[in-house]
């Protein structure tokens, strides 16, 4: 059974740092503002370590990872 994960934003603490998408740019972009687009598919298990490290350094801490149902 696996858990996919997915990224959310707590979009009242995000003040568009952009950090996310340094640490994760091959599933975060930012739009125009700054602010982080998220993708709607769960996160590959290889990018979890890297995803995990982009949640502890967000400096508003507004980045969650969500872990989805078993499937």
């Amino acid at each position: 059974m696996t858990h996919p994960t997915t990224v959310e934003v707590d979009w009242t603490a995000c003040q568009s740092h952009g950090l996310c998408a340094e640490l994760l740019p091959d599933h975060i972009t930012l739009d125009e503002w700054g602010y982080p687009q998220l993708p709607e598919t769960p996160l590959p298990p290889t990018t979890l370590p890297r995803a995990h490290k982009a949640t502890r350094a967000c400096p508003t801490l507004a980045l969650k990872l969500r872990p989805g149902q078993p499937t």
